[in-house]
């Protein structure tokens, strides 16, 4: 509490009780009142790092979908297996029944 005090006095001892308030008016625009301010700086942060954890998800997306393309293009029964699980397709002698 004392270096406070000590720090106060200097302060007022190098600055005029104008240019302080002056000063004090300048800091309250510049993160408070203006657009860019200390609030929005954090909600930016905050927004920031979300999109990162979405351009995580959708690499990871995009590196499955690479592997399941590569699989349907190697093998015919990769792509038969796909179209029967997708799109409920079947062969002509046969019966299927969907279970949810």
């Amino acid at each position: 509490m004392e270096q406070l005090k000590k720090i106060g006095k200097y302060i007022l001892s190098k600055f005029t009780k104008v240019q302080l308030a002056f000063i004090l008016v300048l800091l309250v625009c510049c993160f408070i009142i203006s657009d860019s301010t200390i609030f929005a700086r954090f909600s930016y942060d905050l927004e920031i790092s979300d999109l990162k954890g979405q351009i995580n998800y959708y690499k990871e997306k995009i590196e499955t979908d690479k592997q399941k393309l590569n699989e349907l293009k190697s093998d015919k029964d990769n792509i038969e297996k796909f179209a029967r699980e997708n799109y409920k397709m079947k062969k002509d002698n046969e019966e299927v029944f969907v279970v949810e």
